[in-house]
């Protein structure tokens, strides 16, 4: 079965969903908005994204691989409550928090961003969120073609 990767911020997990429920105080007071603490747990999910999940962990070997801001302890735990909520069990023991994405071995990693090493990943990246891949509809049906 193939590897696949999917990158949590911007491609299964709004990130400005989680703006409107903060206090104007504490938006305001961090530059880096992933610092605040607690934020990562206020996300709603990209449209499409958890049915996308569920339907591709039955496909490939399916993990999460994500990056936490190194000044947000918060966010480590954050993100793992996020898997737990919105994902469930398909994700058990299927998170990766991680800096270096590259170092990560497997057939596809969809990111919408080239940093933290994704630019740099052995298998195919899948760029989320770009004309080729706009939405999950369009990762899954191109997915969905190769997972044999």
């Amino acid at each position: 079965m193939k590897t696949l990767y999917l990158d949590m911020d911007n491609v299964l997990v709004d990130f400005v969903s989680a703006f409107p429920r903060l206090p104007n105080e504490l938006f305001e007071r961090y530059e880096h908005k992933d610092d605040i603490p607690g934020i990562f747990r206020l996300m709603d999910p990209v449209s499409g994204a958890v049915e996308a999940f569920h339907e591709l962990a039955g496909l490939f070997d399916t993990y999460i691989l994500s990056t936490a801001p190194w000044d947000n302890p918060s966010a480590w735990s954050d993100k793992l409550e996020w898997v737990k909520n919105h994902l469930g069990q398909p994700a058990y023991k299927r998170l990766i928090l991680s800096h270096h994405k590259h170092l990560n071995r497997g057939d596809y990693l969809v990111d919408d961003r080239l940093k933290n090493g994704a630019d740099r990943f052995a298998g195919e990246l899948i760029q989320f969120a770009t004309p080729q891949f706009p939405n999950w509809p369009s990762v899954t049906a191109y997915l969905r073609e190769r997972a044999g």
